[in-house]
C-alpha cells in the first residue's frame, strides 16, 4: 500500500463523515481501538460540520488515500489559530489501525504546522480515554492541566451515553 496526503476538498465531504463516524461510533467502531462507542451515541460529525471545516480560512482536513486505489485511509482536522495548531478529529478507519498511519498522520500535520508557522500542536481528548492519552504521550503530547465541558445537548457532537464526559488539552511544542 503507497499512503498519498493531501488536502479534502468538497468532493471528499460524504467520505469523510463516513470514515469518522465509522472509526468512532457504532458497530463498526469496534473493529478499531478508538471507538467513542460505549460513551457516546449519534454521529461525531456531519457533512456541514466537514464542510465548514474545509472551507474556513485557515483550517484544513489533510486526507491519507492508498494511492492505488484510491480508498481514504484517515483523516486530521488542522487549523491555525494564532500560532499554535489545533489538531483534531485524527481518524484511521477502524480495520486499519494499528499500522502507523495515525503516526504519519500526525507527521504530516506537524509538517503543515511549520508551514504555517505554528509554535505547538494541541488537541483536546474525552478525559476517560485513557488508552487514546496514552497514544498521544508517547508521541510527545502532554497534558496541560485545561479541561474544556463537553457539548452536552449538542447532538452534532453525540448522545452521551455516560454523565461527567470533559476534555483534557492535551499540547507538543515543534
Amino acid at each position: 500500500m503507497h499512503i498519498e496526503f493531501t488536502q479534502a476538498d468538497d468532493s471528499h465531504v460524504e467520505d469523510l463523515v463516513e470514515l469518522v463516524n465509522s472509526a468512532y461510533r457504532g458497530d463498526s467502531s469496534k473493529q478499531g481501538w478508538t471507538t467513542e462507542a460505549d460513551l457516546l451515541d449519534g454521529q461525531r460529525v456531519d457533512a456541514e460540520g466537514i464542510l465548514a471545516d474545509i472551507e474556513r480560512d485557515g483550517s484544513v482536513i489533510l486526507i491519507a488515500e492508498d494511492d492505488d486505489t484510491g480508498q481514504l485511509l484517515g483523516c486530521v482536522h488542522l487549523e491555525n489559530q494564532n500560532g499554535k495548531c489545533y489538531l483534531g478529529m485524527l481518524t484511521v478507519a477502524p480495520t486499519l489501525q494499528n499500522k502507523g498511519i495515525g503516526k504519519m498522520l500526525i507527521k504530516e500535520s506537524e509538517a503543515f504546522a511549520h508551514f504555517w508557522g505554528c509554535t505547538h500542536l494541541y488537541m483536546t481528548v474525552i478525559s476517560v480515554r485513557s488508552e487514546l492519552i496514552k497514544f498521544y504521550e508517547k508521541e510527545g503530547f502532554r497534558q496541560t492541566g485545561e479541561k474544556k465541558p463537553f457539548p452536552y445537548g449538542d447532538e452534532r457532537f453525540g448522545k452521551p451515553k455516560v454523565d461527567n464526559l470533559e476534555f483534557v488539552v492535551l499540547e507538543r511544542k515543534l
